[in-house]
């Protein structure tokens, strides 16, 4: 996932006409959002994935608004049609690897902000994506970085051809409609830009759009996730204890060998011999974390290589430019690591 700056990020989804007709389990009582007119919309801002469909949306709402329509048109538009393009279609391949899904599912039950840790590329992202199909739950993704301030979170006052008009950041989307908004590396953001998530993880379940004049309450059904890497933490760049403590907490680390090979196998599309092979590489690399290498070798960066193997790259091709080359520049490094992909192809 990228970090562009200053901006949120949103993660696409495919639009509502596609939705899939598969029945999905859920948990706890799912309520269905409330009717918003074509007027309020473009009041409020909605805001649509990045991309074409982003672009198409924007259009469309912009047009519907300034074009006149009759009450009864407007309201024919509701809140989960705002939402479509932020649902799961499909479901995400994830592999269970110990009781988290129980775990998630009775928190989101009493809508318990969830705090998600573990290193990079382990199955975090894909985890609340899996969640969120399971639950049926719209899901807005924000790709912190140092540059994102509160207003990209909550919202900000833009000027066009018709004047001013408020516009909801990806924060206020998922409180006032009830969606999941998954705050991916939520330490990468400044302290004074985390902390105004505060009134939404607690008792009180609000958003103050100060800007606005609005004190925003969160639909029933609104979740906020927010993961991080441990490894990472530093005094600069860590929770503060008045976040951390308004959040439930999963671990998560590198599956079992045979679960991971598993999941490399059916990513990737490579042979489950291969795949295990690429798993011994990424066991061998993660037992130098702290004796030459900053971080081991992902679960993604092995689908990575798996990938480029499916595509018929020879494997030792394969590991240097999907393993070995992007984690480490030291020459000693790289031939140690070269080494273990020659063991194993």
């Amino acid at each position: 996932m990228s970090n562009d700056s200053s901006r949120q990020i949103y993660s696409l989804r495919r639009p509502a006409a596609e939705r899939s007709s598969q029945a999905r389990p859920t948990v706890g009582p799912i309520r269905q959002p409330e009717t918003a007119s074509v007027g309020a919309l473009a009041s409020s801002g909605v805001l649509a994935p990045s991309g074409a469909l982003a672009s198409s949306v924007r259009t469309d709402l912009a047009s519907q608004a300034g074009s006149g329509w009759g009450t009864s048109q407007a309201s024919s538009i509701t809140a989960d049609e705002i939402l479509g393009p932020y649902r799961v279609q499909e479901e995400p391949y994830y592999r269970t690897v110990s009781d988290e899904v129980t775990l998630y599912e009775a928190a989101y039950s009493v809508r318990m902000p969830m705090m998600l840790k573990g290193p990079t590329g382990c199955g975090k992202t894909r985890f609340v994506e899996y969640m969120a199909w399971r639950l049926n739950r719209p899901l807005i993704t924000v790709a912190c970085n140092e540059d994102m301030t509160a207003s990209d979170l909550v919202g900000r006052f833009l000027l066009d051809a018709s004047g001013t008009r408020w516009q909801d950041g990806p924060l206020a989307l998922a409180a006032r409609y009830g969606a999941i908004c998954y705050l991916d590396e939520v330490v990468e953001a400044r302290q004074d830009t985390t902390v105004v998530i505060h009134p939404l993880t607690d008792a009180r379940r609000v958003l103050p759009l100060e800007k606005k004049g609005e004190l925003l309450h969160a639909h029933p059904d609104f979740q906020i996730v927010i993961s991080y890497n441990p490894g990472y933490q530093s005094l600069m760049k860590d929770l503060k204890q008045s976040t951390k403590q308004r959040f439930g907490a999963l671990d998560f680390s590198y599956p079992e060998h045979d679960t991971e090979a598993e999941i490399v196998a059916h990513e990737s599309g490579v042979d489950l011999e291969t795949a295990q092979k690429l798993v011994h590489i990424g066991e061998r690399a993660r037992n130098l974390k702290g004796h030459g290498l900053d971080e081991g070798l992902s679960t993604r960066m092995l689908i990575y290589a798996g990938s480029l193997i499916a595509q018929g790259v020879p494997a030792l091709s394969a590991c240097r430019v999907a393993l070995v080359r992007p984690i480490t520049d030291d020459p000693d490094m790289r031939d140690a690591l070269d080494s273990a992909a020659s063991t194993y192809f």
